[in-house]
């Protein structure tokens, strides 16, 4: 948390603390729709004038409301710009934003930042109630809303610790005077620890998802806690493996030095992800969510806009899909987005050649070495006999799985900024945009996956990966070859790669940024925990090739003034090629010392010196 933001803000809670919270631990439950009745949560409450900090925890309704309110602190649709890897190497969208700054290495430190104020916000709320859980005389009663808010303390020092290195550990509630208001910051092995004691404490007290009822559903379970668990152990585990304490400082001088760096928990780590994952796998609780005979192949898309039987032409709804382990809760009804996430993912979430070029022919071959890759000459050729996520996630979201051409499409004009040739269908609802849309803008509600099962299934393949460099047909065959499945692509074997001069650890890499595209950080927090950040984000972003190309051909379809860059050859899947360029490689300039992001300024000064700022800043 900010150190001037918190003096202020704890000064107003001392003051007032009962008055406001008891307003929002009452409202956001009915908000978050759980759909508990919010009648339940006023029943035997004292009445707000008479209750003080100390005195809030002294009922369990008090304890269900509180750890209700600890959900407001997930990632929302709002948070664009740390979502949707806006910004990475796989989005072409050319603007001023935060995220793409730090794509290229310009980022500088901030007086305040909210990613960093925001988490210990929560956490002060949360270390409330497990303190006041400590001395309720009924444990049983209250252990899942504890075990919640155990949860919810890792969750909100890893994503503390994924953005900016070690920080400070709080594990209690804090005063004006209290000591880590001013103290320096814990290095990443010291809250990896933390949060994997937390992790351990929420699961158990956390119910199975079997057992958490359909209008509770949303709420974590003792798998989400495991499968989250399973993440933070990986990431750990590969960011010790590959960046080492490269960019962890002397926490002398910079950073916050290496304190509890044991490279023996490497193998430690990665062995307790393949134990997490498989658990989750064998449980029977989850499935990935496919209905291709329903829908066209086009599962892959529908999973991620499913709201209630109206939200797409085959009727299915929330309850079909057992594939969210850990998410944020939206209704039609009660909650909606209420924020541009259609026109967002529409506008500017433009995929680039990359990922485009990254998805696997048919046959599972890459595109330069499959016979069915049709080239490019026009735009439809490239998606011919392709993983279906490239219909699912590529095709215009105005008819997605309708595949573009030059006569039905006239986007592929390529007029100007912005307008690279692909389009983004993934978290849009079902013909935004035309004139039968199934949801306006900001109406949107489905669920925000934050972890599911694919995700389960390659984490499972990339541990076992890391401990012994191949994975046997069998393994293959319960974790990465169903993701291929539900995208038509033919099962990896040992021999199939052998034959094709193919590698395991490439397509793990490959399954886990064409299936995750979009969601969250995951490419940028990805490049980083293997170490090849600097390599990726420092190329150039590509976006159609124009060479030997309709586009080339035609000047009515495309305009190369119109653009800011001139065109570069680039490898595609037919060769070297001129391309349409995004960002020249000559204005990315992504180095080591941007793995982390800076502390802001304001902190370091409150602190006089002893909050050291991260290298390089």
């Amino acid at each position: 948390m900010g150190h001037g933001y918190k003096i202020i803000h704890l000064i107003l809670l001392i003051k007032n603390y009962i008055q406001m919270k008891k307003v929002i631990y009452l409202i956001l439950p009915c908000l978050m729709v759980f759909f508990t009745s919010c009648e339940d949560d006023f029943i035997d409450l004292d009445h707000p004038s008479s209750l003080t900090e100390g005195s809030y925890y002294n009922q369990v309704d008090h304890f269900l409301t509180g750890s209700n309110g600890l959900y407001g602190g997930l990632y929302r649709w709002q948070d664009q710009a740390i979502y949707s890897d806006h910004g990475s190497d796989l989005v072409g969208y050319e603007e001023g934003s935060a995220m793409q700054e730090y794509s290229r290495g310009e980022t500088q430190a901030p007086a305040t930042d909210g990613y960093y104020n925001n988490p210990y916000t929560q956490i002060r709320n949360l270390n409330l109630l497990i303190e006041r859980a400590e001395v309720f005389e009924d444990q049983a009663a209250i252990s899942q809303y504890v075990a919640t808010a155990y949860f919810f303390r890792a969750y909100h020092h890893f994503n503390l610790m994924q953005r900016y290195g070690g920080v400070t550990i709080v594990t209690r509630s804090l005063d004006v005077d209290s000591d880590e208001l001013y103290g320096p910051r814990n290095s990443r092995y010291e809250v990896t620890a933390q949060i994997l004691a937390d992790l351990d404490a929420a699961i158990a007290g956390l119910p199975n998802e079997a057992n958490i009822g359909g209008s509770e559903k949303g709420k974590i379970s003792k798998e989400a806690a495991q499968a989250f668990k399973a993440d933070v152990l990986l990431h750990e585990a590969t960011w010790m493996k590959y960046v080492g304490t490269d960019t962890d400082g002397d926490g002398t001088s910079s950073g916050a030095g290496s304190a509890g760096y044991d490279p023996a928990n490497i193998n430690t780590y990665l062995n307790e992800v393949v134990s997490l994952t498989k658990s989750i796998m064998d449980s029977g609780t989850f499935e990935l969510w496919d209905y291709n005979n329903q829908l066209n192949n086009l599962s892959s898309n529908f999973l991620f806009i499913l709201e209630d039987g109206g939200s797409n032409p085959a009727g299915l709804d929330k309850a079909t899909n057992k594939e969210f382990i850990f998410y944020t809760k939206y209704d039609f009804t009660f909650r909606q987005a209420g924020t541009l996430v259609s026109h967002v993912y529409g506008g500017r979430v433009k995929p680039s050649r990359k990922i485009i070029d990254m998805l696997l022919c048919s046959d599972g071959l890459p595109i330069d070495q499959s016979p069915l890759f049709q080239g490019y000459a026009n735009p439809e050729d490239e998606f011919q006999n392709r993983d279906y996520r490239m219909y699912s996630y590529f095709t215009n979201h105005d008819d997605v799985g309708v595949i573009p051409t030059i006569a039905n499409d006239p986007d592929l004009r390529l007029s100007g900024t912005n307008n690279f040739g692909y389009f983004n269908a993934k978290f849009m609802s079902w013909k935004w945009g035309s004139s039968d849309a199934y949801r306006a803008t900001r109406t949107e509600s489905f669920d925000m996956p934050l972890m599911r099962l694919a995700e389960v299934y390659l984490m499972y393949a990339e541990a076992l990966y890391e401990l012994n460099g191949s994975l046997t047909d069998a393994q293959m065959n319960e974790s990465i070859n169903l993701v291929k499945a539900r995208a038509g692509l033919p099962a990896l074997t040992n021999a199939f790669l052998t034959a094709n001069n193919m590698d395991i650890e490439t397509e793990i890499r490959r399954e886990r940024t064409v299936e995750l595209y979009s969601e969250g950080a995951t490419r940028f927090n990805d490049l980083k925990r293997w170490g090849i950040a600097e390599q990726e984000l420092g190329a150039t972003i590509f976006g159609a090739v124009i060479e030997g190309t309709v586009w080339e051909t035609d000047t009515n379809l495309y305009n190369p003034s119109n653009y800011g860059f001139p065109e570069e050859t680039t490898t595609t899947g037919v060769g070297p090629r001129r391309c349409l360029v995004v960002q020249p490689g000559s204005t990315r300039n992504f180095s080591k010392s941007n793995y982390l992001f800076p502390l802001p300024t304001n902190e370091i000064g409150i602190t006089k010196g002893v909050l050291l700022q991260n290298p390089g800043y």
